[in-house]
């Protein structure tokens, strides 16, 4: 682990706190190109009705953008939960150099819980891989978010009941 893997991933933590405060699904990324902010994103899936608009594909979608390509080569992604596999497609896709994330997601995480898509040999492009900066801050933000979710879910539901 590199000491600006921690500062980064901060940054990414700060972007999965905006995507909470709209009750979004807390995820965050940081896409870093020399140690500088390339972009960044959240989880936007509910607010643009979008399924594809997870914290990573923001952040690819504004680098590429900003850098006018869609090859992101020499970048580091930070994001605070493990990438799905729509995600880790298009990370190889942009041909990103190295990820590094928070928390696991034994559920959907197909970088190391239940695929290793970014270091399959039999693709032409693999991407470097650091797990579990952070885990702790991470996995504990999306534990409060679901929890809290659950909860009003189930007031909800009660309060549906009894009408």
């Amino acid at each position: 682990m590199i000491f600006s893997d921690i500062y980064f991933l901060k940054k990414a933590l700060i972007q999965a706190q905006k995507a909470y405060a709209q009750q979004e699904v807390p995820i965050g990324a940081v896409l870093v190109s020399n140690n500088h902010i390339l972009a960044e994103g959240f989880n936007l899936k509910e607010t643009d009705e979008d399924p594809t608009a997870h914290a990573e594909m923001v952040a690819l979608r504004k680098a590429c953008e900003k850098l006018k390509s869609w090859r992101l080569k020499e970048t580091t992604l930070y994001v605070t939960c493990e990438p799905c596999l729509m995600c880790a497609g298009a990370l190889l896709q942009a041909r990103i150099k190295r990820l590094v994330y928070g928390c696991s997601d034994i559920k959907a995480g197909a970088v190391t819980s239940l695929y290793h898509v970014l270091e399959d040999q039999r693709l032409n492009h693999q991407i470097v891989v650091q797990s579990g900066v952070l885990e702790k801050e991470c996995r504990e933000l999306l534990q409060n978010f679901f929890k809290v979710r659950r909860g009003v879910r189930a007031v909800e539901g009660a309060r549906l009941e009894s009408v």
